[in-house]
C-alpha cells in the first residue's frame, strides 16, 4: 500500500524545478505531465508507457483528450468530492477542450503543479481552479 504522504513528500521535492515543456526531472526540468510521471517513477519505478511528443498545442491540434486517456488507462478515477492529499486532478482550460493540465493534490486546499513560464509551485485550489477541474485520479495502490 503507498501512503499519501509519501506522494504528498514526492510531489513537494519537485517545487522549484523550472519548468520545461516535455521534460521529467526534479531540479533540473518538468511540464506537468513530466511532474506526475516523475511522482509515479519514485512511487512505482518504470513508467507504465512512454508519452509520445507532443507540442505545446497537442490537446487543440489533435482534437483528442489524451491527458484523460492516458490518466484513464493507468489511474483510478474518482469523483471530485472523493479527492484527497496525494491524488492527481486533471483541468481543461475550456469546456470544449481536451483536459490539458495536471496537479498533485497537497492539501484538500492545495496542489504542486507545473505551470508555462514558471517554476513547480505549491497553489492554493482556488475558485478559478475548481472551475476547470475535468477529473480526479488516484494512484494505484493507494488507500481511499
Amino acid at each position: 500500500m503507498i501512503e499519501r504522504e509519501r506522494i504528498v513528500a514526492e510531489a513537494r521535492r519537485w517545487i522549484g524545478t523550472p519548468y520545461r515543456h516535455q521534460a521529467s526531472l526534479c531540479g533540473v526540468g518538468c511540464d506537468c505531465l513530466g511532474l506526475v510521471r516523475g511522482v509515479w517513477r519514485a512511487l512505482y519505478g518504470g513508467e507504465p508507457e512512454a508519452p509520445p511528443p507532443y507540442t505545446p498545442d497537442w490537446a487543440e491540434a489533435r482534437g483528442r483528450d489524451t491527458l484523460l486517456e492516458a490518466a484513464t488507462r493507468h489511474l483510478i478515477r474518482i469523483e471530485p468530492s472523493e479527492v484527497s492529499p496525494g491524488d492527481v486532478l486533471l483541468f481543461r482550460w475550456r469546456d470544449n477542450l481536451p483536459a490539458k493540465h495536471a496537479a498533485i493534490v497537497t492539501t484538500r486546499e492545495t496542489m504542486v503543479h507545473a505551470h508555462d513560464g514558471a517554476r513547480v509551485a505549491e497553489v492554493a485550489i482556488a475558485p478559478w481552479w475548481r472551475r476547470k477541474l475535468a477529473a480526479a485520479f488516484r494512484f494505484p495502490g493507494v488507500e481511499a
